[in-house]
């Protein structure tokens, strides 16, 4: 072995490890099985709360299980469609495909070229075969045979014997099918993975009173979730205010209606200030400037009305939500600053929150306030008022639905009273201050959704089932006809007809019959 030859050999293996790398990731079965991997990967998305989606459930999930929660956030079970793992699945069933695909369209796109096989020598020995003598001539025969199998590619030829025969084949769409449908597949990863690059989602609670809420930033959203090429700051421009919402309920207190008379307006409306009716329901999104607008949910808001020692009032309404889905029952925190103080250190310490639960159809179980109807039949509230500091100028985020138990611990906000309250009854603090609770309103929870590519997903998606539907009804088959004139001393043509089924042979028996049956009897068309 040469100096160069022996320098040469790692690199051979290398390329060789490469070569047969590249063979086994681009085989059918390797995408079969990556697809099947996908599919598996996919299920703790369904499973497991997701911190995109619900950072506080995630966040008790993992609290609640200990090492378990734990070691599955540190890999990522709770972010599935962003992990690592998943990402790697996906793309390799995408290179997967591709590399599948590629040389497969070649293939057929020369088989679709080719001529059909030359006709056996010994036709006898296909599954099917029927040999017969006619009086009919070759000529005759050959055309009666082009005739019958119109719509089959078929070609003619010569022999060396003088015997003239027709190869003919049928089912190429089987191939096309299977195609169609692996390219659908593919299409649906990639404007699937686009999807995720350019659109976007978002959650937001819209009062159920005629107020507008614009598309106007991510700012407007409770939640929101962008795509990576999404910043947020050019989302498609439109505007809703709902005007109302009805709830119907069955005797249980199941909810199976909701609705909401809307209106919108997007392009050339914003710019005139028309707005168009519209009924939103859960399974009717309002579609308009390329998003949806889907019906999530609904719940209360309660109204109270402050009023303080100097006579200043003030009205506030807040969304407060369910802790009990079935009767709505709901819990929440409404705060209120003082007006009038100038001094912002004395401003924070006379802030009010109004803390406790919400019942639509109330009733006491003993002292406990609850409710029986998710109706807003006998609107009543439980509640603790604290005054003091609620955090609002620290600078931090903080929920809407309840205030920072650690400033009651440090004592900068105080419990003042604990009070139950029927719609229009009112408590008095020890200020003189005066709260009433003035009733309910609904609140309706809508999500935003913009997919750009949401047409193409539905054109491959219909694609994988034409395909799929294609590969498993279309059958290849081949026919041979081949046509022997009449040797000296004899009298008739030879007519042999041959069938051989490329795939299920069901039902080929059947077919293989009646256009043998017809070429002997001399019968044209199928």
């Amino acid at each position: 072995m040469t100096t160069t030859e022996y320098r040469q050999t790692p690199l051979k293996r290398v390329l060789g490890f490469l070569r047969n790398t590249w063979r086994g990731l681009t085989s059918m079965r390797t995408a079969l099985v990556l697809l099947f991997l996908l599919a598996l990967a996919a299920m703790p998305g369904a499973l497991l709360p997701q911190r995109n989606l619900n950072v506080a459930k995630t966040d008790e999930y993992i609290a609640a299980h200990g090492w378990w929660g734990e070691l599955l956030d540190r890999t990522q079970f709770f972010e599935v469609y962003g992990s690592v793992w998943f990402s790697a699945i996906y793309i390799l069933l995408m290179v997967s495909l591709i590399g599948c695909l590629a040389p497969r369209s070649f293939e057929y796109a020369k088989a679709m070229r080719a001529k059909p096989v030359l006709t056996p020598r010994k036709l006898s020995r296909m599954p099917h075969h029927v040999s017969t003598t006619t009086d009919r001539t070759p000529e005759t025969v050959m055309t009666d045979t082009h005739t019958l199998l119109k719509g089959w590619r078929r070609v003619e030829r010569e022999e060396a014997d003088g015997s003239r025969s027709i190869s003919a084949e049928r089912g190429y769409l089987r191939e096309t099918g299977n195609l169609v449908f692996h390219f659908g597949m593919l299409g649906l990863i990639i404007f699937f993975a686009l999807g995720k690059m350019f659109g976007y989602e978002g959650q937001v609670i819209v009062q159920a009173d005629g107020s507008p809420w614009c598309n106007s930033g991510i700012l407007g959203y409770d939640t929101f979730n962008a795509g990576l090429r999404v910043d947020g700051t050019d989302l498609n421009a439109f505007c809703i205010r709902l005007k109302d919402f009805e709830a119907r309920y069955t005797e249980n207190g199941q909810a199976n209606y909701y609705h909401s008379n809307m209106e919108y307006q997007s392009g050339e409306d914003l710019k005139t200030g028309a707005w168009k009716p519209y009924g939103l329901e859960v399974n009717s999104p309002l579609r308009t400037a390329g998003d949806r607008v889907y019906l999530l949910n609904f719940g209360y808001s309660p109204k109270f009305t402050v009023t303080f020692p100097d006579g200043t009032v003030r009205t506030n309404i807040t969304p407060w939500r369910p802790a009990d889905e079935p009767t709505k029952l709901s819990e929440g925190a409404t705060k209120i600053d003082q007006p009038g103080i100038a001094d912002p250190i004395e401003r924070r310490t006379r802030q009010l929150a109004i803390t406790g639960l919400l019942a639509p159809t109330a009733f006491l179980h003993g002292n406990v306030l609850t409710s029986s109807r998710p109706e807003a039949n006998k609107p009543a509230v439980a509640v603790d008022i604290y005054r003091g500091d609620l955090g609002l100028d620290a600078g931090r985020g903080q929920s809407i639905f309840q205030i920072d138990q650690s400033l009651v611990a440090d004592g900068r906000l105080k419990k003042l009273t604990r009070q139950n309250l029927d719609q229009g009854q009112e408590t008095v603090l020890d200020d003189g201050t005066k709260v009433r609770f003035d009733g309910v309103q609904e609140w309706v929870a809508i999500q935003v959704s913009h997919d750009p590519v949401q047409g193409w997903v539905l054109v491959c998606a219909v694609a994988m089932l034409i395909g799929l539907a294609g590969s498993l009804l279309v059958k290849r088959r081949r026919v041979w006809v081949r046509v022997t004139p009449a040797r000296e001393g004899e009298t008739g043509t030879v007519i042999e007809v041959a069938g051989l089924a490329r795939t299920d042979q069901a039902g080929y028996g059947e077919e293989f019959q009646r256009i043998s049956d017809k070429l002997v009897q001399g019968q044209r068309g199928n």
